[in-house]
Formats: C-alpha cells, structure tokens, sequence
C-alpha cells in the first residue's frame, strides 16, 4: 500500500464505508468538479451543521455516530470532515496539537483547572499534491455569539484558527504540534488528557 492509499481507507474511528457517512459526502459534493470545491462544501458543513460541544462524551467515537448526533468537540468533529472526504476519494488525516485558549469559558477552564486544550484535533486533506490543513471545530452561531473570527476554508490553503478575537483579544495559541495519523491516536490522547487535567476528569468524560 503506497502512502497516500493509507489515508483513504476506513478505520475504526474514520468509518468512510459506512453507508450514511458516503450518501452524506455525495450528497453535499454532487455538482463540484474541482477536489478543492468538494472539500470547501465538506468542511463548511461539518463547520456549522455540526454544533461544536466541548462537553460532549469521549464515546461513540467514530463518524457516522457524530454524523447522526450532529454536535461534538474538535476531534470528533475533525473524525466526520476526514471520513467524508475519504469517502469521495480526498485522502485525509487527522492532526493533533496543544493549545491555549486565552477566551476560555470560565466554566470549561475551572472544569479543566487550566486553559491549556491538549490534543486538540484538526483534520489535513490531501489536495492539489499537498497536505492542508482545515479546523473544522468552531460553528458559525457560536463564533458570532461570542466574537470569535470563524475560520474559513478555500479548499487549497490552511485553514487554522486566528490568533485574536474580533475585539482585538488573544484568543488561540498553537504551543505544541503533536503530528499526523491515519485514525485517532486514542491511547496517546487519553493519557494526554489524564496528565493535564487528572483521572476523575477522564472518569467523568469518559462517563458522560
């Protein structure tokens, strides 16, 4: 299996032979042509169709689950973008980073005891012969009712979240880059979880 071919197929997580997830990629890309307007219409739909939920539970933890519940934190949402786009063909991958939020809520930083996000997940596409990335996390009425510039996606460049809010505040900081898998690196990412913010809020997002 050459490199590429790795990033198309299904995996536990990345379910893209699941029968809702490939009539849901081929619903919203019929009529595109070009593989970077599929992807915008991919990536524009997970963005806003599917509510961004940072208390949503770890488990079920795959695409046509997240598809059906239509919320999820960064992620699961990251998960559906990348099955979507296997399943017409664009090879994907998820990435991970740690990040700073410097706008936390306050209920989510006392919850967390910090506004450290470790593992953050993003999804790469694979378009035009290189990797892209697309952040797929912060729904549209969410970035409007707090003031956060959504990210946006043109289907060829980079599309990661911005460094300010609308008002000029710091908002997101990348600290650290953790790279790029072919399904989610669940073991890596619960004991990234376990350090930072302790084995009850494991027990309690794990139990949701």
């Amino acid at each position: 299996m050459c490199q590429i071919e790795r990033y198309l197929k299904a995996t536990p997580a990345i379910d893209c032979e699941t029968i809702s997830i490939k009539e849901k990629a081929k619903s919203l890309t019929e009529g595109q042509e070009e593989v970077a307007e599929k992807a915008k219409c991919l990536f524009y739909f997970v963005r806003d169709e599917i509510k961004y939920d940072p208390y949503s539970p770890l488990f079920p933890l795959h695409a046509s689950a997240i598809l059906e519940r239509r919320s999820g934190f960064c992620t699961q949402k990251a998960i559906l973008l990348a099955a979507l786009a296997r399943a017409i063909g664009i090879p994907s991958r998820l990435g991970f980073a740690d990040i700073r939020n410097h706008i936390l809520t306050h209920k989510l930083a006392d919850l967390l005891g910090t506004d450290l996000i470790v593992h953050h997940g993003y999804t790469e596409l694979y378009i035009e012969a290189k990797w892209v990335k697309a952040t797929p996390t912060f729904d549209l009425k969410m970035c409007q009712e707090n003031r956060i510039i959504p990210v946006e996606f043109d289907g060829k460049n980079d599309a990661v979240f911005h460094s300010h809010n609308l008002d000029g505040k710091l908002h997101i900081e990348y600290v650290r880059q953790h790279g790029h898998y072919a399904d989610v690196p669940l073991d890596d990412m619960i004991d990234a979880v376990i350090r930072a913010y302790g084995p009850k809020f494991f027990e309690l997002w794990f139990n949701r």
